[in-house]
């Protein structure tokens, strides 16, 4: 979130945040450099093919198992810590899995900023079918997606797109900003404010770690 609002700025205003990694997935949401609300789930795109979608290609079925898992997880958190936020004015998604999908979705950067183009869900909704009948081997070459990213790109654009479904989310904005970013910037403060508590090398070593 840090490093998002960095990015943005503060004009960008109440943000809601998602983040994949490869066992968990990240929701935030908040108006400063810190989230006011915050929580992590179990459904990161490497945790999520492992647990729904071990055939390559998968079946129809267990797509259908991971999306209706994803659904009942985010729309529970979604009534339960979200509910009383207010609609973000901007929605950021950040992770690597989330710029793979976003260079498949939406094309390349723009040359001149470098800055992906929006992340929108009825072009992720209109990709899953091909990516669903795609073997890990033949989606590794798509445009935005690496061979490590192959195997699980599926699993990280189910989820995704339930989340942005649940949230009611049209469009994402890609963050290049992350959570390497966050802590670099958060170092960086600490040596700057006299008085505060600076990040230690074990923290920055367990933080880049995860």
């Amino acid at each position: 979130m840090l490093a998002v609002r960095r990015w943005l700025g503060w004009s960008a205003g109440e943000i809601l945040l998602f983040d994949i990694g490869g066992g968990s997935f990240e929701i935030a949401q908040g108006a400063d450099e810190y989230p006011d609300v915050q929580v992590s789930l179990p459904l990161g795109a490497g945790r999520s093919t492992i647990n729904y979608l071990p055939e390559d290609p998968p079946t129809r079925e267990a797509v259908s198992a991971l999306r209706a898992h994803a659904r009942e997880e985010f729309t529970k958190v979604r009534d339960e810590m979200f509910a009383d936020r207010p609609r973000p004015k901007r929605v950021v998604g950040t992770s690597k899995t989330i710029r793979s999908l976003a260079r498949l979705v939406g094309g390349p950067s723009d040359p001149e900023t470098g800055d992906l183009a929006p992340l929108h869900y009825a072009g992720l909704r209109d990709w899953e079918p091909t990516l669903r009948e795609m073997p890990s081997t033949v989606r590794q070459y798509l445009p935005g997606i690496t061979p490590e990213r192959g195997y699980q790109v599926l699993a990280g654009a189910i989820v995704l797109r339930t989340a942005m479904k649940v949230f009611d989310v049209s469009t994402l904005t890609i963050s290049p900003w992350a959570l390497r970013e966050g802590i670099v910037l958060r170092y960086i403060d600490a040596l700057d404010s006299p008085g505060a508590e600076p990040v230690s090398d074990a923290e920055l070593e367990v933080e880049t770690i995860s």
